[in-house]
């Protein structure tokens, strides 16, 4: 039962991950398209939530490790 709890939570992540890139390059394009500056796509939502999980994802691996 172990690996196959596991496996699921690991296709969750990957879709999650491919949702939100997803979501991320639509509106990438839409900023492209409109003519807008490059860092306007990182003010949207999936934008923020890109940043913050670049951020906060190796903090959090560090934090969890060292603890």
């Amino acid at each position: 039962m172990t690996l196959l709890t596991q496996i699921l939570k690991m296709i969750a992540i990957l879709a999650a991950a491919a949702l939100l890139g997803n979501w991320f390059l639509s509106e990438l394009r839409a900023a492209r398209q409109n003519s807008k500056p490059w860092f306007a796509v990182y003010l949207t939502a999936p934008g923020i939530l890109v940043v913050l999980s670049a951020v906060l994802l190796p903090i959090a691996i560090w934090y969890f490790k060292h603890r």
